[in-house]
């Protein structure tokens, strides 16, 4: 049974930073497309990256290019999404995600797997 769980959200304040984890079992890690989306209040969820590890590439949602880094410890089965320079706009309820078809997809609908996600609220 495949399992993503998200965690590490939180309070931040605008500025700062915060990196989250996605832990991963019953799939082959090391093969796995990695996907975060966020999804704010009243919003349809957002692309925000895609990584995938054995092809070392990462696509990025405009939106958050240059703030947003993306890592994996596959020893571990554990996904990081690292935010810095956070802005109240950040603020949403982040999901990893993963498929198996090696693409690295900005749609929902191709990825099979999904964690609970995470809150992250940005905030003075």
């Amino acid at each position: 049974q495949v399992q993503l769980v998200e965690s590490g959200g939180g309070l931040a304040q605008p500025g700062g930073s915060l990196r989250l984890s996605c832990a991963a079992s019953g799939l082959t890690f090391s093969s796995a497309v990695i996907g975060w989306f966020r999804q704010a209040p009243g919003k349809e969820r957002e692309f925000v990256l895609a990584h995938n590890l054995k092809a070392d590439s990462t696509r990025y949602a405009d939106s958050v290019k240059g703030r947003f880094t993306v890592s994996r410890d596959n020893f571990k089965n554990t996904a990081y999404l690292q935010i810095d320079s956070l802005k109240p706009e950040d603020t949403a309820v982040y999901y990893c995600a993963a498929n198996m078809q090696g693409i690295l997809s900005s749609q929902t609908g191709r990825y099979n797997y999904w964690g609970p996600g995470t809150q992250v609220t940005v905030s003075s």
